[in-house]
């Protein structure tokens, strides 16, 4: 506790060897703020991709589909053939046939609204809930091949599988962004904290000759930059959260968009970004000060 009261006071003999302004400040504050900018979005995309991941998982996982394909005159009794074989099929929960509108509300987004099913040869479509223990798909399917000639099941397996791995190989960049954000904000701040360092070279031997140790000297530094890093990624963060907070809405958006942002509890992680950023700028100025101290001798 002591020494985080003394990074945050320092010593005013001890600041002067830091320039309080000048480039290095400004590139210091600068890349903090558009790194902590950027991470506010990569922890957005990552928790709204691991959000779109369960929701995948856990809506398709216990579903499916049968579709029914047979002439008019035979479609009635395909379907109550094909729902006598659903009620006796272990694992199944509920079975029902769509209704029309129902079927036109799925078909209306790719051919509009006035599409005439009517007239149309559309398949019979019944809506399968299985039970938390699930059917045998493989069984099923005999079943079906066997009474019901023109049923195909569709356990979603197909295209929901690559979905779900989609979003999450998306969610894993989104983790490797953080770590790459991370380190390229270390990186510029060892070069801004190494320059400022080099300028005051005169004035860092004159302290020197005075008795100051290279941890006091070193110390004045780590404050700085730690200080004007976690600024700027607050700032940064803030209008991150801003940004975010300004997108439109998955609902107003006409489904497009999953969800974009931070849900409940989830406005609380980007506000982790500051202290971390205030981390990386301490241990990364801590080691180029040494580094360049040494140099200097």
């Amino acid at each position: 506790m002591n020494k985080v009261f003394a990074l945050l006071s320092g010593d005013p003999n001890a600041d002067r060897a830091v320039p309080p302004t000048g480039y290095t400040a400004r590139l210091t504050v600068f890349t903090a703020g558009a790194m902590a900018f950027l991470a506010v979005f990569a922890l957005s995309l990552t928790l709204a991709t691991n959000r779109l991941a369960d929701r995948w998982s856990s809506e398709l996982a216990r579903t499916a589909t049968l579709r029914i394909s047979a002439p008019a005159d035979q479609i009635d009794a395909q379907v109550r053939a094909a729902m006598n074989v659903l009620d006796t099929t272990p694992g199944i929960a509920t079975a029902r046939p769509l209704s029309t509108q129902e079927q036109q509300d799925l078909l209306e987004p790719w051919f509009g609204p006035d599409l005439p099913l009517e007239s149309l040869p559309i398949p019979q479509l019944i809506e399968i809930t299985e039970t938390d223990v699930g059917f045998d798909p493989i069984g099923l399917r005999a079943r079906l091949q066997v009474e019901v000639p023109g049923a195909v099941l569709d356990d979603h397996t197909r295209w929901r599988d690559p979905l779900v791995q989609a979003a999450n190989r998306i969610r894993s960049l989104g983790f490797v962004s953080l770590l790459l954000i991370g380190g390229a904000t270390g990186a510029m701040i060892t070069l801004a904290a190494q320059s400022a360092l080099a300028a005051n070279g005169q004035v860092i031997r004159v302290m020197r000759l005075v008795g100051a140790r290279d941890t006091y000297i070193a110390r004045a530094f780590v404050r700085r930059f730690t200080l004007r890093a976690a600024l700027g990624a607050l700032a940064g963060t803030l209008l991150g959260l801003v940004a975010i907070a300004l997108l439109p809405q998955g609902d107003t958006a006409g489904g497009f968009l999953t969800g974009l942002g931070f849900k409940g509890a989830g406005w609380l992680w980007p506000f982790l970004i500051p202290p971390f950023a205030a981390i990386v700028a301490f241990f990364a100025t801590r080691a180029a000060a040494f580094r360049t101290l040494g140099n200097l001798s």
